[in-house]
């Protein structure tokens, strides 16, 4: 497996209040997602990544989640063209242009009809598994495929039922290991993985990520978590009480290749 040396995140903004949300969890509270964000940056830092952090950008009260403008790929980054039409202008903006600019010589574009949110997308090794939600649609996915396709690389096409994003309901960690909540627990695509299923009361613990052998997963979810450190993982509970609120989780918040 490849280790990931490079993050990219964006402050939170003071309009992240108003973030999109199907929850039922309240408002965030500006004050303390700025100081979950901080150690969220200080968990990755931990992992031995270097991190690109993007200024705040009040347009946009969902640009924090800054996964869902770019996937970093080892060969290429593709910027995307996001489903939700208040962040489609998030994928145009000159520091996300210029960060990924900073690292990737091959950059490709997603184009309209298109529509594609990187929450929707799990790398496992070369292969690409890319969920078809209400933010990605087909044309988005298959321009996708044959961008990853075009670098020697793979995709494959997920349809979904319940979630709003792939990764709401899955995480890849690494050593042929997915958590698996809801929907995906018997999905065929996911039958050859060692499935470790997250209890639907915990179902938000299912959105980690895996850095560098670590799992930075949300804090407050004790069987999930006692779930990964049996597979000898170290764990960085990290609390993100205040994105869930706007249906983000650890994933949403970084680009990391």
């Amino acid at each position: 497996m490849d280790l990931f040396r490079n993050i990219i995140a964006r402050k939170p903004c003071p309009s992240v209040t108003e973030g999109i949300t199907t929850a039922n969890f309240g408002k965030p509270d500006y004050a303390l997602a700025l100081k979950q964000h901080e150690a969220y940056i200080s968990a990755l830092e931990k992992c031995g990544v270097g991190i690109t952090l993007l200024d705040a950008n009040d347009d946009y009260p969902d640009s924090c989640f800054v996964e869902d403008v770019a996937l970093c790929t080892k060969k290429c980054a593709i910027i995307t063209r996001p489903g939700a039409l208040s962040r489609r202008g998030e994928a145009a903006l000159p520091d996300i242009k210029a960060a990924v600019e900073k690292f990737f010589a091959n950059i490709e574009f997603i184009k309209e009809p298109g529509t594609i949110e990187a929450g929707d997308i799990m790398m496992v090794g070369d292969h690409f598994y890319i969920g078809l939600s209400n933010r990605t649609n087909e044309d988005g996915a298959r321009q996708m495929m044959r961008c990853l396709e075009k670098y020697g690389m793979s995709g494959s096409l997920v349809p979904l039922n319940e979630v709003l994003h792939l990764k709401t309901g899955l995480s890849y960690l690494e050593n042929n290991n997915l958590l698996v909540c809801g929907e995906f627990v018997t999905k065929p695509d996911f039958a050859e993985f060692n499935r470790i299923e997250v209890p639907i009361e915990e179902a938000y613990a299912a959105n980690c990520i895996w850095v560098n052998g670590n799992v930075l997963m949300p804090a407050g979810y004790p069987k999930t978590q006692k779930a990964v450190e049996r597979l000898g993982y170290t764990v960085i509970p990290v609390d993100t009480s205040e994105y869930k609120k706007i249906d983000g989780g650890l994933s949403c918040l970084s680009l990391r290749f």
